[in-house]
């Protein structure tokens, strides 16, 4: 089992920058894959960003590709993700989640992670 803890949203304003965290417990953290997804008001859950278990290239959804970075430090337990150059279309409830155990399946679906954070707000406004 694996319980996930977002923290890092606020209130910041177009062009600015904030890093979200989520911190990890329980054991084997380095053979989950982990992700970030979203959701705005009104709208499905999408994808943000992915780093694989095994490693690799991280994967990003066209949207936020060039502006925001995924890592993570398997020593800490934790995935971040740092967002430059926000837009107010980024504007959403971040989640952060971790896929079953040394998945191998696609990387940009909901259903491919069996746990989920509590979600962290972001907004961004002038």
């Amino acid at each position: 089992q694996v319980q996930l803890v977002g923290s890092g949203g606020g209130l910041v304003q177009p062009g600015g920058s904030l890093r979200l965290s989520c911190v990890a417990s329980g054991r084997t953290f380095s053979s989950y894959s982990m992700a970030w997804f979203r959701q705005a008001p009104g709208k499905e859950r999408e994808f943000v960003a992915a780093f694989r278990w095994s490693g690799g290239t991280p994967l990003y959804a066209d949207s936020v590709k060039g502006r925001f970075t995924i890592s993570r430090d398997n020593a800490k337990m934790a995935v971040y993700l740092q967002m430059n150059s926000l837009k107010s279309e980024d504007t959403a409830v971040y989640y952060c989640a971790a896929s079953y155990l040394t998945y191998s399946g696609p990387l940009y679906v909901d259903s491919s992670y069996a746990f989920w954070g509590q979600g962290t707000q972001v907004t961004v406004s002038s």
